[in-house]
């Protein structure tokens, strides 16, 4: 069985990690667990802080978790958002000048990974943040915000206008929670519950059906008991 080991953005990628990805991964010989980032273990807040802070800090706490688990049978990888990614990050300015979102995170993350220089790291930076998942289907917030149907209404319609959940607008008027606390306002202090329980409702078929940079990543993901039984895939 391989270890995976993932860096998360905050509470709610956390929650996700452990309660959507393990169970689908674990069966496939894949045991996960998650980790915040340092600096968001010390903000004792029912919801998350948006931003990643300085890169150094999310370098400083991978290579440490590297350290401390350098096994052939670990891998390592994160889940952080682009929206309100610091600038210090590497080929931060070059990436903004891509048009195509999915071009410019990809970029980001091969940066990421020649920084890191580990070949058992794959690193994966969620299009624009963790809500965009949520648009994979809007319809499944009427679970968790009953009696909202006019403003779940105008989520479906958002989701049904973009050319998937992972174009939204990363602007900060038009990032994927701003909307929803736009129209949903309880969700802001909800996040971390309401999100990944939103999120396993939706499911991982549909989400991976929908958002074509995270399937790609489940993809690897789901590969990586092969991987430690036949030898490295890097």
């Amino acid at each position: 069985m391989a270890r995976l080991h993932i860096l998360v953005e905050g509470q709610t990628e956390e929650t996700f990690v452990n309660t959507v990805l393990k169970p689908h991964l674990t069966p496939l010989k894949v045991w996960v667990d998650a980790r915040c980032l340092s600096t968001k273990r010390k903000i004792r807040k029912r919801q998350d802080v948006g931003g990643i802070l300085p890169y150094g800090k999310a370098k400083a706490d991978l290579d440490r978790w590297i350290k401390e688990d350098s096994n052939e049978d670990s891998w390592f990888s994160t889940m952080l958002d682009l929206y309100g990614l610091p600038i210090d990050f590497p080929k931060f300015d070059d990436a903004k000048i891509q048009q195509d979102p999915l071009n410019r995170v990809e970029m980001l993350e091969n940066a990421f990974r020649d920084e890191i220089d580990y070949r058992r790291f794959f690193p994966y930076i969620q299009l624009h943040e963790f809500e965009a998942i949520l648009f994979s289907d809007p319809r499944k917030f009427r679970f968790e915000f009953i009696g909202q149907d006019s403003s779940i209404d105008t989520l479906i319609q958002i989701s049904e206008q973009a050319t998937s959940p992972e174009h939204i607008d990363a602007t900060p008027e038009g990032a994927t929670s701003k909307r929803i606390i736009k129209e949903i306002p309880e969700y802001e202090g909800r996040k971390v519950s309401a999100g990944p329980l939103i999120a396993a409702s939706i499911g991982i078929a549909t989400i991976r059906k929908k958002c074509r940079h995270f399937d790609k990543w489940l993809t690897s993901l789901e590969s990586l008991a092969s991987s430690s039984t036949n030898g490295d895939q890097n």
